[in-house]
């Protein structure tokens, strides 16, 4: 439903999708050097595409290798890390850099064999102490 509605506020301009500066240096940056980057968002897959497509950037659509939403579970379920990564083919799950800025999200990818770091915005929840993940500000640090 989320896509549908937001599908319409994009095509007439009345919405552009926003990201940190960081954002679509960093994207272009991977896809120059082979690295396949994925997006796992609440949001729908269509949501995900129209935000992607539609930025203050330009089109990000084409720095990225796919998305995916909870069609394949719950972000704090094991699970669904495990599902991503084998939809990706991946024989290591550790070859998967997962970043997000929820400490649970992060111990549930973790858990499934995959590299998680926490990404600190500002507006973001606080963080536990002790989390035990490596964090970042800016993506341009990874």
């Amino acid at each position: 439903m989320q896509g549908h509605v937001w599908r319409t506020g994009f095509q007439n301009n009345e919405l552009k999708g926003e990201f940190y500066n960081d954002v679509p240096e960093a994207l272009q940056s991977w896809h120059s050097l082979g690295i396949k980057v994925y997006i796992y968002s609440s949001g729908s897959r269509l949501a995900q595409r129209l935000i992607f497509g539609n930025t203050k950037s330009g089109d990000l659509r084409k720095y990225l290798s796919g998305f995916f939403d909870t069609n394949v579970g719950n972000k704090r379920e094991t699970s669904s890390y495990i599902q991503i990564s084998e939809s990706l083919g991946v024989d290591n799950p550790s070859e998967i850099l997962f970043l997000t800025d929820v400490v649970q999200e992060a111990v549930a990818a973790k858990a499934a064999g995959l590299k998680a770091m926490i990404s600190v915005r500002p507006g973001n929840a606080p963080l536990p102490e002790n989390h035990g993940f490596k964090t970042i500000n800016s993506f341009l640090e990874i």
